[in-house]
C-alpha cells in the first residue's frame, strides 16, 4: 500500500484504532471516552478520547493531541516511521470504520441500548479458535517463510467479530487471555493487550518486539542443540519499560527488537543500563527492519548465529 499522509491518517477514528490495538473504554460520556492509559500503568481511567473532535489527553501525563501525536507516544517512533507502520498495519480497515462511524452529536448522557450495541459491535469478539487449517492463513504463513508445524505449536486459527463481521486470523494468545491477530488483511489485537512470558527455568532471556519474530527465531533454532532460553514476547513497544523487573530477573537478555528509531532507542537505553546483561542482537538482521523480514528474504534458511553472549 502506498504510505499515507499526515492528512489521511488522522481521518482514522482514535475509538476504533485503541480497539484495534485492545483497548476498551472503562467509560464513555457523550462523545468522551475515557480509558486507562495505553501509555503507562494506571489504575483510574485519566486517559480521554472525544471521539466527535478526534483528539485524546492524557491527564497523567499532561499531553494530548491527534492520532499522530498519540502514535508516535504509544510506538515511540518519528512520524515518518508511524505513517510507514500504519500503511503496513491495513490502514484501510481503520479508515472504513472512520466512515461508517455513527454521528455523536446531540446524544444523551445515558447510552441507548441501540447505541451501547454499536459500542460493542466495534470491540474484537473472539468467537471460536482451533488448530491451523485455513489455507489462506497456511499461504500467509508461507510468504512470512514460517513452516507450520512451527506456528501450530504457539498459534492458534482464531474466528472473531469486528464490526458484526466475521474475520478468521492467525492468533497468538498473551499471558492476559488476548490475541494478537495476524492476517494478510489484518492486524490487530484483542483486550486485554498483554505480553507473553514463556519461562523454561533458563537464566537467560529472549526479548521479541512481535510474536512472529519470535516464531521466526523458533524457525532458524529448530534443531539447536542448547537449552532454549526464557522467551518474552512484548506485543508492544509500550510494555518495555513495564518489562524491566522481569528482564532484570535474568541474568543475560538478549534483545532482538525492530532496527527503526524506536526499537534502537530502546536497545540503547537497556545497554546503556546495564551493558553486562543486555546484549543487542539485531545485528543478525542490522540491514532489515526485523527478524522476520530477515528471514523472509533468506533465499535459505539459516542457522541462527551467535552474537555476543549464549542465546
Amino acid at each position: 500500500m502506498e504510505k499515507l499522509t499526515c492528512a489521511t491518517a488522522k481521518q482514522i477514528d482514535l475509538v476504533d484504532f485503541l480497539a484495534l490495538l485492545g483497548y476498551e473504554p472503562s467509560k464513555i460520556r457523550n462523545s468522551d471516552y475515557w480509558y486507562k492509559s495505553p501509555l503507562r500503568n494506571e489504575q483510574t481511567a485519566s486517559f480521554k478520547v472525544n471521539r466527535e473532535r478526534n483528539v485524546w489527553f492524557d491527564h497523567g501525563m499532561g499531553k494530548g493531541g491527534d492520532l499522530i501525536d498519540f502514535g508516535k507516544e504509544y510506538f515511540r517512533c518519528t512520524t515518518s516511521e508511524l505513517l510507514q507502520k500504519l500503511s503496513d498495519g491495513n490502514t484501510e480497515t481503520f479508515l472504513f470504520h472512520q466512515q461508517e462511524k455513527p454521528k455523536l452529536t446531540n446524544i444523551s448522557n445515558s447510552i441507548s441500548a441501540g447505541e451501547k450495541k454499536k459500542e460493542d459491535e466495534a470491540k474484537i469478539l473472539v468467537t471460536d479458535s482451533r488448530v491451523i487449517l485455513d489455507n489462506q492463513l497456511i499461504g500467509y504463513l508461507e510468504k512470512r517463510n514460517i513452516p507450520l508445524e512451527v506456528a501450530r505449536q504457539y498459534c492458534r486459527e482464531v474466528d472473531f467479530l469486528l464490526y458484526g463481521k466475521k474475520q478468521t486470523a492467525i492468533g497468538f494468545k498473551n499471558d492476559s487471555g488476548g490475541y494478537e491477530l495476524r492476517s494478510e488483511y489484518f492486524k490487530g489485537s484483542s483486550s486485554p493487550k498483554s505480553i507473553n512470558f514463556i519461562d523454561v527455568g533458563s537464566k537467560s532471556l529472549n526479548v521479541f518486539e512481535g510474536f512472529f519474530d519470535f516464531l521466526s527465531y523458533k524457525t532458524m533454532a529448530q534443531k539447536a542443540a542448547e537449552p532454549p532460553p526464557n522467551v518474552l514476547v512484548l506485543n508492544s513497544l509500550a510494555f518495555f519499560q513495564k518489562s524491566w523487573e522481569l528482564m532484570e530477573k535474568h541474568e543475560y537478555v538478549n534483545l532482538y527488537l525492530d532496527r527503526d528509531e524506536a526499537g534502537m532507542k530502546l536497545t540503547k537505553e537497556a545497554l546503556e543500563r546495564n551493558p553486562e546483561k543486555f546484549t543487542d542482537q539485531s545485528i543478525l538482521y542490522k540491514n532489515h527492519k526485523d527478524l522476520n523480514d530477515w528471514l523472509k528474504q533468506s533465499e535459505t534458511l539459516k542457522p541462527v548465529k551467535k552474537h555476543g553472549r549464549s542465546t
